[in-house]
């Protein structure tokens, strides 16, 4: 006769809905978490009660622990206990009962599942270790919603974001095209390549790229957590890409901008000015609050792309365009769409594409720019401008250290790539080498 281990995880590898009836009276409390406030040098179990035969009270039964306490963190602790609490629930609600043989859920589990079930179980007591939910059992949707769950501590929001949303159009698809789909381990390179080749179709060879990437990173929390054998979306190539590019303006179009900002978009000149003259980048810039302009050193501290936190110093070009800060509230947004200073209760990548947009309308339909012309552009044409100035009385070496401090690049290669990228680095005039060759 089977004793409740076995039929936890034989339920959990074989899982299907069922029905619970709530207007009966339970026999059982439903299963509830200990976590020990917190503290990871306890044990962390799940405990139910159940009602006792002959004196009809619920009794307080073995608790269960599981693999639970091998994690070292408690996000991961608690994730493998939703789980075992999920399975304990509905084992219940089929009829489990620790006083008897449960001999007639054992054949009910077979007769569903037609799989073979263990008949020599004995031990009909509640034991102190459930092996962690099988590799088989969870579906497509629980695999990544517990990827998600790992992941999400160590990622920013708009990163998780992302993923929430590469994985939701991938459960889409596969409902759609592939509803026989169901668990975790079905999942297979073939199904991927399908649905990466449906978004390059209806989107870009950069765009299905990323959605590789953020797929690959989830699927290695499930590697990592013995969720799946192998990480097969790291097999698939990257498909080769055209990068878009923003072009550097030119001295002429550049002033005209700035100076018709100065009449008519003062607010979108000072956004742009702290991208051309701080070579922040635009969603960094909407990320400022009051607070992080260092008034008394002339520095401002802002979420970079490369790292937690950076400093720079504000040139004093910037910092005679600055409004008095002082009054302002600490907490305030410092770019709003209608002052400096001020509410703004959306998200960081909102506001980014509002000023964006903004761009746009005043900016790029006015002067009739192109594709190619954007906000990113004053960050390439004013760091241009600064490496030509470096390399006038510097070594190309000398040059390129000194822009680091200032553009805040990780490291040399990075930067070199960057001014490649932008045409910055330009050879002097070579026609005496042209006039040599040809005479």
């Amino acid at each position: 006769m089977p004793n409740f281990k076995e039929l936890v995880t034989f339920e959990y590898e074989n899982e299907y809905e069922s029905a619970y009836d709530l207007s009966v009276k339970r026999t059982f409390s439903s299963p509830k978490i200990y976590s020990a406030n917190g503290d990871l040098k306890k044990r962390w179990y799940v405990y139910f009660s159940f009602r006792e035969p002959k004196s009809g009270k619920l009794k307080r039964q073995t608790p269960f622990y599981g693999d639970a306490n091998k994690y070292k963190t408690k996000e991961d602790r608690m994730s493998v206990l939703v789980i075992y609490r999920k399975v304990l629930l509905r084992l219940l609600n089929q009829g489990y009962n620790p006083y008897s043989d449960n001999l007639e859920l054992h054949q009910s589990l077979h007769r569903k599942n037609n799989v073979a079930v263990p008949a020599d179980l004995t031990n009909n007591n509640l034991e102190k270790s459930i092996p962690l939910p099988g590799k088989t059992s969870m579906t497509v949707k629980e695999a990544f919603d517990f990827g998600m769950k790992l992941k999400e501590k160590l990622v920013s929001t708009s990163t998780k974001r992302d993923y929430e949303s590469k994985i939701k159009n991938l459960l889409e698809w596969l409902s759609v095209n592939h509803p026989e789909i169901r668990f975790i381990p079905e999942l297979n390179k073939k199904l991927v390549v399908g649905f990466l080749n449906d978004v390059l179709h209806r989107n870009s060879a950069r765009t299905r790229n990323n959605y590789k990437t953020d797929l690959s990173s989830i699927t290695q929390v499930l590697v990592d957590n013995e969720i799946i054998e192998q990480n097969f979306i790291k097999k698939i190539p990257n498909l080769k890409s055209i990068p878009e590019r923003n072009k550097t303006y030119s001295q002429n179009i550049q002033e005209k901008i700035f100076e018709y900002l100065e009449v008519h978009d003062p607010i979108l000149l000072l956004y742009i000015k702290f991208i051309a003259y701080n070579f922040l980048r635009p969603i960094e810039v909407c990320r400022l609050k009051v607070k992080d302009i260092d008034i008394e050193n002339k520095r401002v501290q802002f979420k970079a792309k490369n790292s937690p936190l950076k400093t720079k110093i504000i040139p004093e070009l910037l910092w005679m365009d600055l409004p008095d800060l002082t009054k302002l509230d600490k907490e305030a947004v410092l770019f709003t769409p209608e002052k400096i200073g001020g509410e703004w209760d959306t998200l960081v990548d909102n506001r980014r594409d509002y000023f964006s947009k903004r761009f746009r309308k005043v900016v790029k339909e006015h002067f009739k720019l192109g594709i190619n012309y954007g906000l990113y552009s004053f960050r390439h044409t004013y760091i241009t401008k600064v490496y030509r100035a470096l390399m006038k009385d510097s070594s190309p070496f000398e040059a390129k250290s000194k822009l680091m401090l200032i553009t805040g690049h990780s490291s040399m290669t990075a930067l070199e790539k960057y001014l490649r990228d932008i045409d910055a680095e330009l050879p002097e005039d070579y026609s005496t080498m042209l006039k040599n060759v040809h005479e």
